[in-house]
Formats: C-alpha cells, structure tokens, sequence
C-alpha cells in the first residue's frame, strides 16, 4: 500500500513567509511543486484533486499559497499580485530551494504543475533552475505570461488546455512555438477553462501523471 504523510508547512522565503501542505509518499518516485495562479491557493479543488492522482503514482506533492494572507487580501481588491510572475517565480525558486535543501524532499527529482497565471510564473522560474526542475505541466494555463523566459526553459513542457477554451488554446499555441525544450499541447475535447465538465479533469490529471512520471523517473538518492 502506497503511504502518504501529511505536513501542514510555513516555508519562509526571501520575501514572505508561505503556508504549504507537503505530502510525501512512500518510495516516491519525485516531487511536484503546485503554482496556483488567479487568485486560486492551495485548497484549489481541483489542483488538490490532481495532487490526489499524482500521490497515489507516489509522486510527492507540496502546495503552497504563493501569497501570504495580506497579499491575498489586495490581490481580492486589485487582481494585480496574480499576474506579478516576477513576484511569483521568485517565491517558485526559493521553494525549489527549499526542496533541494529540506532532509524530506532533498533526494527527490522535481516538477512543476502550474494553473492559470501560475503556469507562467512556473516557467519563468523553470528557466531559472535548469539543472533542477525536470519537468513542467501547465493546466488551462498562461505560459505566455512567462515572457522571453520560454525560449530558456530546458525543462519537458507539457500544455494541457480545453477544447472550448478558444482564446487560452491560442496563447497555449504561441507559447508553445517559443519553446525550445520537449514540448507538447494536449486539448482536452468539450472541455471549458476550469474542465468543470465531467471526465475532464481526470483527463488532466491522466496527462499530468503520465508526463511527470516519464520525466523525473526514480528519484535521486532515495532508498526508502
């Protein structure tokens, strides 16, 4: 049986400190950082459900709200801090830097799920940590948002987007030609921006799984 441990976090990052769930499972076969975007945070349900798939795969997962509860709080008021990806790449690094330094997590191979606006900050920041960020998925996502950082992304890319998602499939399809590492664009047919439709969600967390298993593989130095 796959066991997972629960840890309710405070990570502290250069800037803020952020509430975080970790969940470990055993043997893991690596780790997934979550970058909710949109005024979303860890108790997203649907990225929670995602996590759920992904643990039972024994991929770890760590959910983070990229906003303190102040932060949260104007962003509700301005719907600005959401589509700050400088601000939310950087608290992506710190946390990547945190898994890599943390005796939990430290041997294990990461990857990055992002959703909405947090799909860019997620490849703003892969960009950043080439050596270390082995794989990213972006769910209904903006990867546009991440700028002239996409054609720095050495990281396998995978774009998962829904069918009935015009506008988001076009910014998707730009992105995607900016790209220079592995690359792929899913659409997830009759599905709208939040896959609320039944079946599409489990679509996407069968396209996550998939691709994160196949990248970041056996973890690095895990024996357990």
């Amino acid at each position: 049986m796959n066991s997972i441990e629960h840890h309710a976090l405070r990570i502290a990052t250069h800037e803020a400190t952020l509430e975080a769930d970790l969940r470990l499972t055993g043997a893991a076969r690596g780790i997934v950082l979550f970058a909710h975007g949109s005024g979303s945070s860890r108790f997203s349900p649907r990225n929670r459900e995602v996590a759920e798939q992904l643990n039972a795969a024994r991929l770890a997962t760590l959910l983070v709200d990229l906003l303190t509860a102040d932060e949260a709080a104007i962003d509700e008021r301005t719907r600005q801090l959401r589509f700050d990806i400088g601000l939310l790449a950087d608290r992506l690094v710190d946390l990547t830097d945190w898994l890599g330094a943390d005796e939990r997590t430290a041997g294990l191979n990461v990857g990055y799920f992002g959703a909405s606006t947090g799909a860019g900050a997620a490849l703003a920041a892969a960009a950043r940590r080439p050596e270390t960020v082995r794989a990213v998925v972006s769910r209904g996502g903006r990867p546009d948002l991440a700028g002239p950082a996409l054609a720095q992304v050495r990281a396998p890319t995978l774009l998962i987007v829904g069918g009935n998602d015009g506008a988001v499939i076009d910014l998707n399809r730009q992105a995607l030609a900016m790209l220079r590492s592995e690359k792929q664009l899913a659409i997830v047919p009759g599905a709208t921006h939040l896959f609320a439709e039944a079946g599409a969600l489990d679509t996407v967390s069968s396209l996550a799984r998939e691709w994160l298993l196949r990248h970041l593989g056996e973890a690095l130095g895990r024996t357990t």
